[in-house]
């Protein structure tokens, strides 16, 4: 019978520690750059068994629904990506920024650096409103008003920078919202790149409202696009985003 006893407070003494190990605190913490005493604003942390997100603060600070023991994973933009269980004191977490090749900065040009280079060459060729001058330049100057109006250079220069626009504003929406971003907000793998493709076609926001909306309404917004999606994703109409 002592046996039995003893059986069974260790087998309840065993469900307790589990049961309370797996429950969700909030767990709270900051993001420090390695070796200094910088904090890592806007780090991106996912919590890898339950698959939750969530978004540092401008001070490094972060909080996320997390078991102790719960793996999580900590992203930005120029660090390593940096695992760390955890726990139920106030975490702190260091990041390695990563390592670049010089010539590769020297070098590379960025889509933003190209364009502004092709209208320095427009502006070298006498055009520096882009075809549309405003009115205090055409009455100083009448005749540079008049060829900014209609000359074929300023014209092809408004094209262009109206082509700019659209491009940068394009590359801004892709920086954000990309495939791997909706990975890691819906729990969707490389696997499942057909439904990656189709649901980023249809909720897929514009520029404008990106303008709008932070890092956070982006996650939660996604997030019930995608509950929404997967129950009407055969639909041919679907909700916009608002």
């Amino acid at each position: 019978m002592l046996l039995k006893f003893i059986i069974a407070c260790l087998l309840s003494l065993f469900c307790f520690t589990f049961f309370a190990s797996a429950q969700q605190v909030m767990i709270k913490g900051a993001v420090y750059k390695r070796i200094s005493s910088e904090r890592l604003s806007e780090v991106f942390i996912t919590n890898l068994r339950t698959k939750g997100v969530a978004i540092g603060d401008q001070l490094g600070g972060f909080s996320i629904n997390a078991a102790v023991g719960d793996t999580l994973l900590f992203t930005k933009k120029g660090y390593t990506p940096q695992k760390q269980q955890a726990s139920n004191y106030g975490m702190v977490v260091y990041m390695q920024p990563e390592v670049q090749l010089g010539e590769v900065r020297v070098l590379g040009q960025t889509k933003k650096q190209e364009l502004n280079e092709i209208m320095n060459d427009y502006r070298k060729k006498g055009t520096y409103y882009n075809g549309s001058p405003p009115a205090l330049a055409a009455i100083a100057s009448p005749i540079t008003g008049l060829y900014e109006l209609f000359g074929k250079t300023p014209q092809r220069a408004k094209r262009f920078a109206a082509f700019t626009k659209g491009e940068l504003e394009a590359t801004e929406v892709d920086r954000r919202y990309n495939k791997f971003f909706i990975m890691r907000v819906t729990g969707l793998t490389a696997a499942d790149s057909t439904t990656i493709k189709q649901f980023m076609g249809y909720y897929k926001p514009s520029y404008e409202d990106l303008k709008l909306w932070g890092d956070y309404d982006l996650i939660q917004k996604t997030k019930i696009q995608y509950e929404y999606f997967k129950k009407n994703g055969s639909h041919p109409t679907l909700q916009k985003l608002y």
